[in-house]
């Protein structure tokens, strides 16, 4: 959102996590780890790559964050005259087209552009939702992302959401989730390629702790 402070709330970014909140606590027992990660980086561009389990990432992940989130929406979603206005202007989302040729470069310039601006930005690097529970391969294109915007990288994992709402389920159902934010990367001077396997490890590295119930996924885990 050009013009817009982008480390500071909207009233209606404040009231819709406030919402979301108390949903995700009544229906998932959501608890999160590592927000400590993502409110050391208060400021500035920051790339925050998470696992994709399931639709209700998005807010799994922002609900409990003091920064806004810029998201990636697939164009379909934005045809809607009032739920396009919905996502530009409150959840501060913007279309990608999926499937599209060689990939959106129009999506790619303006995911680049809102980072070197100081947006907190959720990207997916697996393009689409898991169809398994398992973190599969990552679009290169997340290298290309990393190394010319030069921001910090957040990875972030989740567990439950997969049980929840799988891909080939129509609704969702109850399942307690857990989300875990870890340490920024600095992933400069890598290239493209070393970059997406540096993510896909860490990510896959942060799952198994979360579904191993270790003792670090359980350090500072916030409930409601």
């Amino acid at each position: 959102m050009r013009g817009m402070h982008v480390e500071q709330r909207s009233i209606a970014w404040r009231f819709a996590q406030v919402l979301a909140r108390i949903l995700t606590t009544l229906l998932f027992e959501l608890k999160v780890d590592g927000l400590e990660n993502v409110h050391a980086c208060a400021r500035g561009g920051v790339l925050l790559v998470s696992s994709h389990q399931s639709n209700l990432d998005p807010v799994l992940l922002a609900v409990r964050l003091k920064r806004p989130v810029s998201f990636i929406a697939k164009s379909e979603l934005f045809e809607d005259r009032l739920g396009g206005w919905l996502l530009r202007n409150v959840f501060n989302a913007f279309p990608v087209r999926q499937g599209a040729r060689g990939g959106d470069v129009a999506a790619v310039r303006e995911t680049i552009a809102r980072l070197r601006e100081g947006h907190l930005l959720n990207l997916y690097p697996e393009g689409g939702r898991t169809e398994t529970g398992e973190i599969g391969p990552l679009m290169r294109g997340v290298g290309l992302i990393v190394r010319r915007a030069g921001v910090p990288v957040i990875p972030a994992a989740m567990d439950g959401a997969f049980d929840s709402w799988p891909v080939h389920r129509r609704w969702f159902r109850p399942h307690p989730i857990r989300v875990r934010y870890g340490p920024p990367m600095d992933l400069n001077g890598m290239n493209e390629d070393e970059i997406v396997a540096t993510i896909h490890r860490t990510l896959r590295e942060m799952l198994q702790v979360l579904r191993d119930g270790a003792p670090e996924a359980c350090r500072g885990i916030e409930g409601f």
